[in-house]
């Protein structure tokens, strides 16, 4: 490893150990590697400008985080949740099932672990308090459910991925939605197993008369994902245009049809995403300049050529990913890894003929369960700083929850045709 490539390593953990934002770690990590090595620091600029012009995908994830931030505000969610009550509520652990089909339809709009656990999360884990729960079971329940929000589509995080690997952001956004059914069955199963064990309540029955009203009422905000994903198979729109009308539709639900929302919410929520859209941006520019150190270094190489050294079988490699995200997901950004570390293994995965959509859908999963599992699973604290319960009380009931998700990531890694069937259906890939 090069001195110039240390300094930037050096520089980029120093900054971030004494909490400098990520991507201004990143950039200055870059630009003192340009200085170190000699070169002219313009071409940063330039480094960066290419990779965003080239990118138009990228325009989707500010769309998609407004789009999260508009069916945070208003009745949408009051409105999905009443929906789940009336299908699952009534058996036992009914409000846990709840949480979890509220956690798949909001995925299905807003592609962020973080926005689902601090926006409907909330308010799932008082009702499951309110309803007897203990807190920290509501709050892991909440965590582990959230992490699908990135494998069912849209997902920024496979953006992110389609753009590092080239690779369709249609296909992998088919890829996601049979794993992700997959993980939220799974998860059911395991509050089902243990609302027996631990006697769990049963929620409030709902009519069959007023379920017509209910599903009416529910029925404008689960058209969007239908709008999105449908538009792209018959290729109306491309996935950027996607994610405009993702937003669109969020904002004439909220403002023209339902008009619950304050003008001042609306305000708030276009403040919002603007602020985690220049956030999100910040790391992503920082990414590409870290990336062209270490395509200069030869680095993704020389990793390659050590990892087929070891004559590894493509399930053997990814194993070792695996074990490499869990553990590095409870300390580094999720964005970080698959912006920083993700380019280094695509060479390896290639070469080992690893299929490149199936690649990102393990990698996205794999780096869930790290922002899940103790001891710094960021999904812990951002559910704890908006339920008031402490992370403690959380981390002693979420063990379960991560050994499904590891259940379901081993299926997922080793039967590459549960990821792989739907697009290869839709003729999104060969």
């Amino acid at each position: 490893m090069s001195t110039q490539l240390i300094v930037l390593i050096v520089a980029f953990v120093g900054l971030s150990l004494v909490r400098v934002p990520v991507g201004i770690s990143m950039l200055v990590g870059g630009l003192l590697y340009l200085i170190v090595k000699g070169a002219d620091v313009g071409l940063a600029a330039e480094q960066v400008m290419n990779a965003m012009l080239q990118s138009d995908v990228l325009l989707a994830i500010p769309m998609f985080i407004l789009c999260a931030q508009l069916i945070s505000v208003g009745s949408i969610g009051t409105r999905l949740m009443e929906l789940a009550q009336a299908m699952v509520g009534r058996i036992p652990g009914g409000l846990g099932h709840v949480n979890i089909l509220v956690n798949v339809v909001f995925a299905s709009m807003s592609g962020s672990a973080v926005a689902d656990a601090a926006g409907p999360g909330a308010v799932l884990v008082r009702m499951m308090r309110k309803a007897g729960y203990s807190g920290g079971y509501a709050g892991a329940l909440t965590a582990a459910a959230a992490t699908l929000a990135p494998i069912i589509p849209p997902s920024i995080p496979f953006i992110l991925y389609a753009v590092i690997a080239n690779v369709s952001v249609g296909a992998l956004f088919a890829a996601g939605v049979v794993p992700g059914i997959l993980i939220a069955g799974l998860l059911m199963a395991s509050v089902a197993w243990q609302a027996t064990r631990r006697n769990f309540p049963r929620g409030e029955g709902i009519t069959l008369a007023a379920l017509p009203r209910i599903l009416l009422r529910a029925l404008p905000p689960l058209g969007l994902p239908v709008l999105v994903l449908g538009g792209i198979r018959i290729g109306a729109f491309t996935p950027t245009e996607g994610a405009a009308v993702a937003a669109l539709y969020a904002l004439v639900l909220v403002a023209t049809i339902y008009r619950d929302v304050a003008p001042a919410a609306l305000y708030e929520s276009f403040r919002a995403s603007l602020v985690q859209s220049a956030s999100v941006m910040t790391i992503i520019i920082g990414a590409f300049l870290v990336n062209y150190a270490v395509a200069a270094e030869q680095l993704p190489n020389m990793v390659a050529a050590w990892f087929l050294s070891m004559n590894l079988s493509a399930t053997g490699f990814l194993s070792g990913i695996m074990v490499l995200f869990i553990v590095l997901g409870c300390f580094i950004d999720t964005t970080v890894m698959l912006l920083v570390l993700v380019p280094v293994l695509l060479p390896t995965a290639r070469a080992l003929g690893i299929d490149l959509v199936h690649f990102g859908l393990v990698v996205t999963v794999n780096m869930m369960i790290g922002m899940l599992t103790p001891p710094y699973g960021v999904l812990h604290f951002v559910t704890s700083a908006v339920t008031g319960i402490p992370v403690g009380e959380i981390i002693r009931e979420v063990w379960l929850f991560c050994g499904v998700l590891l259940f379901a990531l081993a299926l997922l890694m080793f039967i590459p045709e549960i990821t792989l069937w739907l697009p290869k259906y839709l003729g999104l890939m060969k």
